[in-house]
């Protein structure tokens, strides 16, 4: 039982909110952070959420960003077309990863698309990061197609 207690007291904690323009800054240098990671993996070339102007997205897109005593520790972009939802972009501070801030935020994204309606769930994720691979096939994603740089993925998920 202590050993249980140490380690949820050690747990970080955080809340999901919805973003405001307010948090585009401190969203961008996160992201950044989260991503920044793999660069050497990738030969130093910078993947597609490090260059977003975080302000047009949170004006353009639902957004959640997962907060952690004020400091945005993750965040979570969502785009709803006609029949899915699309995942564009999902990451976590490296500070928080493994404590299930990443697997909370691809909860979330589930539940806000069941709640409204929708039973499908797309995202892509570039060839190179296995890890996020294994992550998504491990909370029941399957793999549609890959391509030179990404893979493809889906879940079917019921209302």
């Amino acid at each position: 039982m202590l050993k249980l207690r140490d380690r949820d007291v050690n747990r970080k904690r955080w809340n999901i909110r919805k973003a405001v323009i307010n948090d585009a800054k401190n969203l961008k240098i996160c992201m950044d952070i989260a991503y920044t990671k793999y660069l050497n993996r990738l030969k130093g070339k910078r993947l597609p959420p490090m260059d977003i102007d975080y302000e047009d997205e949170i004006a353009s897109f639902p957004v959640w960003v997962a907060e952690s005593n004020i400091e945005i520790v993750g965040g979570l972009v969502l785009v709803f077309e006609n029949d899915y939802v699309t995942i564009a972009n999902v990451a976590v501070h490296p500070d928080f990863q493994r404590n299930g801030l990443g697997r909370r935020l691809m909860d979330f994204a589930e539940w806000e698309a069941k709640r409204r309606g929708y039973l499908e769930i797309l995202l892509a994720t570039h060839i190179l990061l296995a890890e996020n691979v294994s992550f998504y096939l491990h909370l029941g994603w399957s793999e549609i197609v890959r391509d030179d740089t990404r893979v493809y993925m889906r879940k079917n998920i019921s209302v």
